[in-house]
């Protein structure tokens, strides 16, 4: 098998020219100014001012002054202009502009015109979005492309994307880290978590209109995940009149079992059936929008069914399985009303509902080192509802220079975990029957304030945001018969966090020079109040005061060729998970716990970027190194005389990540395209020593740990004619370092097919992901006095069809 991966890989990396990815490029840039007469400094009215080519003096577009001398024009293209202005009893000015690729609105500034020879003087003027071709610190891409996940969820979505993998605990990580910010509509939000990031596996699909990846954010951005940030944008329209579109996808999985149960356990979900019908709606008239965008996503998945073998110093070795046959149902519904009250001001008020079920059966048998004995088999079913409320209200005023903006907004979340446990612990001597009851509400508001002034020569950003976060939690365990919960570290516990932020940020562009400056400071004040009869943990928290400072600097080498340095320093706050203080049971023998002692992670990046353009194709490339401070890890250790295993969150002092991003895209015909990314990079975790306290004090010392991982992503967009697409994607993932140990390499072959009908307005779409069913998960770690080694064969292969109708 490693012999056919490794020749896989060699293949992919030659065939290898390209990666899926839309770029989002607004071409439209509003250049606005004043005019004044020179003498009198009195702005002049209903002046001529117009925009011409400096080969031919070709008429561009143009524009008349209003009464207080302003003057736009707009959808204009970045390049070389001349500006014109002219006016009946003046001289004709006439001036160089340079439209660029950082603002979508630019100020020329203050025009004087004088009856004396007019002086000419150079205006430098920039324009244009963050996106590859230009900043490179943003790709931008519409699911709605994405033919091979179409149906699925958003983790399923953004799997193929450039830079994106998922890890082997069902997370998105950004060129090997998982320290990623997810944002829904620009705002962090319970549904996607406020520190680690959650729940994207439930969030179908159907409902986003777009994912933005920013591997570089700015200063306007909260500080947290140091590997960057993922946008999620939901669909709204913004058409005149009644719109929308209805949709119907369906699935199945798990069509074959990838490796049967052990013995004397219930047996693993095959064929699972899945549902999601969605809804958009959206209607606009005069000065009010109205939008509403609905999903029901329902699945059956053996979400994991992992084998595992733990060999002890000893001698003890002890073999088991984990499966678990998982139905959800998730409800979400956003809706809301964008209210234009005159030219300059617009209210906007939305909210957001979200109700998931969850329920888990699981079986874990344990076994001797020959399967000859069963030692023990744990059974639990899981009950447990999230349930998400969000409400935002925002209030934007324009000034009269275009892009002179001020935005206000508030954003509230209420997020409750309702969580049971039941058990079943079968011994060859009793039977015990266990439960925990898990309550956990999570209240957050925000308030922003955001200002941007365009200037001559890029603009200024501004603004300040106030976040007030506490989450209270109890922990009930109910003991059975000779119980192996540790009761004692139940009870409750309260979150709260406060954090005022202020930021500034400044671009400015010339004719080959880019730069933009920022710095956000903030100032986090956490406390976490304990139970104070918990048998380990007692309160704890902390406070700091810090900046970080961003800046990017690009040099254009000509029209199709650029280069960007990129810097900046980014934290990891601990979630709420993180250091929560009760033991975790869906795995009986290898238990997570939080850990109330975690501080955060500091982390410095930095970046150099490449991009160059060509008729049909591009190559955008990055060379990058992240340095980690108080390193953020899980820490596998065992008590003295016991084989149980307990996993809990440390900070394993200093680590590098160093790495190189390659996208390659090439349209050899009208009709194909196909796409390569590469990304490699070496992972370092320096040698460390960490005192462990939970469930007995203990020091646990790793040496230094390095590899280089990396993974190739091959994708092929086809116009097949008869308004029929096809896509493949294809990824490998190279091994790379878990914490204590490493995980192996993996594979898998996704393809998809969608036709457009009913002239346009329809599409029907049926797409298959592992299409070899060669994807799973095997890790191996290594702890002081045990080590273990684990395949986890999961549910990969998915059949979707589906259908969508606009309206």
């Amino acid at each position: 098998m490693k012999s056919i991966l490794s020749s896989v890989y060699r293949t992919l990396f030659i065939v290898g020219t390209t990666a899926v990815v839309a770029l989002a490029q607004t071409t439209n840039v509003t250049l606005s100014g004043t005019v004044k007469e020179a003498k009198n400094k009195v702005f002049l009215p209903f002046v001529n001012v117009t925009l011409l080519t400096p080969s031919d003096s070709a008429f561009v577009t143009g524009a008349i002054t209003s009464e207080e001398g302003l003057f736009t024009l707009a959808g204009v293209k970045p390049g070389n202009y001349l500006l014109k202005t002219t006016y009946i009893g003046y001289r004709t000015r006439l001036q160089p502009v340079l439209v660029g690729q950082l603002s979508e609105f630019l100020n020329v500034g203050t025009l004087e015109l004088t009856e004396e020879v007019a002086q000419l003087s150079e205006v430098v003027v920039t324009a244009g979005p963050e996106a590859v071709a230009g900043t490179m610190d943003k790709k931008t891409f519409t699911v709605g492309e994405n033919i091979s996940q179409a149906g699925g969820s958003a983790l399923e979505a953004m799997k193929n994307l450039p830079g994106v993998t998922v890890g082997e605990d069902g997370q998105i990580q950004l060129r090997g880290s998982k320290q990623v910010m997810v944002l829904i509509d620009g705002k962090q939000t319970a549904l996607t978590g406020f520190g680690g990031q959650s729940g994207l596996e439930n969030i179908p699909a159907s409902a986003i209109d777009r994912v933005e990846i920013i591997n570089n954010p700015s200063a306007k951005f909260d500080a947290n995940g140091n590997a960057g940030i993922i946008n999620i944008i939901y669909k709204k329209e913004k058409k005149e009149g009644f719109n929308g579109k209805v949709g119907l996808a369906a699935a199945v999985g798990a069509l074959w079992e990838k490796q049967a149960n052990y013995p004397t356990i219930r047996p693993q979900y095959r064929n699972t059936p899945k549902i999601n019908p969605s809804l958009s709606l959206n209607y606009r008239k005069n000065k009010v929008n109205l939008f509403f965008q609905g999903d029901n996503l329902y699945t059956q998945t053996l979400n994991k069914n992992e084998f595992a073998d733990r060999f002890y110093n000893d001698g003890t070795v002890v073999r088991q399985q984990l499966k678990r046959n998982r139905n959800t149902n998730i409800v979400t519904g956003k809706a809301g009303i964008d209210w234009f009250v005159d030219a300059a001001n617009t209210v906007t008020v939305s909210g957001l509902f979200s109700s998931e079920k969850i329920t888990d059966r699981g079986d874990q048998p344990f076994f001797d080192g020959t399967l000859s004995e069963r030692l023990r088999l744990w059974q639990f079913l899981e009950d447990e509802l999230k349930t998400t409320v969000t409400a935002s209200a925002n209030w934007q005023h324009k000034f009269k220079q275009p892009g002179r903006l001020l935005n206000a907004g508030f954003n509230y979340t209420f997020h409750r975990e309702d969580e049971k446990y039941f058990f079943t612990n079968i011994l060859p001597t009793y039977t015990g029957q266990d439960s925990f009851k898990l309550l956990s509400d999570e209240n957050v508001a925000d308030l922003t304030v955001d200002y941007v002034q365009p200037l001559p020569y890029g603009r200024l950003e501004t603004g300040v945001k106030f976040r007030r976060r506490w989450i209270p939690t109890n922990m009930q365990f109910f003991p059975g018969l000779n119980s192996p919960l540790d009761v004692d570290a139940g009870g409750a516990a309260t979150y709260r966090e406060w954090i005022p932020a202020l930021y500034g940020n400044y671009l400015i562009e010339t004719k080959r020079v880019e730069v933009e400056a920022g710095l956000r400071v903030e100032y986090v004040d956490l406390q976490y109040e304990v139970n104070p009869n918990h048998n380990t943990y007692k309160s704890d928290g902390y406070r700091y005061g810090q900046p970080f400072p961003t800046l990017r600097l690009a040099y254009k080498l000509n029209d199709n060729n650029r280069l960007s340095l990129f810097y900046t320093r980014r934290v990891d706050r601990p979630n709420e998970v993180d250091i929560r203080i009760f033991p975790k049971y869906d795995d009986a023998e290898i238990i997570k716990v939080g850990n109330p002692g975690l501080r955060p992670q500091f982390t410095s990046s930095y970046e150099l970027g490449y991009k160059t353009n060509w008729n049909g194709g591009y190559l955008y490339s990055a060379a990058y190194h992240k340095a980690m401070q108080a390193t953020i890890t899980r820490i596998s250790s065992i008590v003295p005389g016991s084989t149980l295993i307990y996993n809990i969150f440390q900070n394993a002092g200093r680590s590098r990540l160093s790495g190189v991003e390659l996208i390659l895209s090439q349209r050899f015909a009208k009709w194909a395209t196909v796409n390569l990314n590469l990304n490699g990079y070496r992972n370092t975790i320096d040698a460390f020593s960490v005192v462990n306290l939970y469930p007995v004090r203990n020091t646990f010392s790793a040496e230094r740990q390095q590899l280089f991982s990396g993974n190739v992503k091959v994708n092929g967009l086809f116009h097949l004619g008869g308004k029929l697409d096809a896509q493949f994607t294809a990824i490998y993932l190279a091994p790379d370092l878990v914490p204590q140990g490493r995980i192996d390499s993996r594979f898998s072959i996704d393809v998809g097919l969608k036709k457009a009908i009913q002239k346009g307005k329809g599409e029907l779409f049926i797409n298959a992901t592992d299409i070899a069913n060669t994807l799973r998960i095997r890790r191996e770690v290594q702890g002081d006095g045990f080590r273990y080694v684990s395949t986890d064969y999961y549910e990969t292969q998915v059949v979707r069809v589906g259908y969508g109708y606009k309206f």
